[in-house]
């Protein structure tokens, strides 16, 4: 089964390598979920330190995934600059602005968005 969504022949090699990164961030992702779990429901210390250890590094391997889609995915370095190591409310504390949040984010009830509005019937 293929991850992608459009025919493969007509993507680009940039593309599929965008595809390929963000499939991958997915996988470690989800590793480190699993290894949490097990981490957190071993009774035996020392398979919940190897699990501790494994679950960390797979978050190596996504923090690396991320730094490359940063340095090379449009859009990604602009967003992990706006909201990554900041104190405060994740939500208000940023002063960051953007006119395609939905209704809960900052930009609730603006009216000069440039989204394409409610679809009429």
């Amino acid at each position: 089964m293929s991850n992608y969504h459009e025919p493969a022949e007509e993507l680009s090699q940039e593309a599929r390598n965008f595809s390929r990164a963000l499939n991958s961030l997915k996988e470690e992702i989800e590793a480190v979920d699993w290894y949490h779990q097990r981490v957190v429901t071993s009774n035996d210390p020392d398979l919940a330190a190897i699990m501790a250890h494994n679950r960390d590094e797979e978050i190596e391997h996504a923090c690396m995934t991320l730094e490359w889609l940063r340095r090379n995915m449009p859009g990604w370095d602009e967003e992990l600059r706006n909201w990554l190591f900041k104190e405060g409310d994740i939500m208000g504390a940023h002063g960051h602005d953007h006119d395609h949040d939905d209704d809960h984010g900052p930009a609730a009830g603006k009216t000069d968005s440039l989204g394409i509005g409610k679809i009429k019937k």
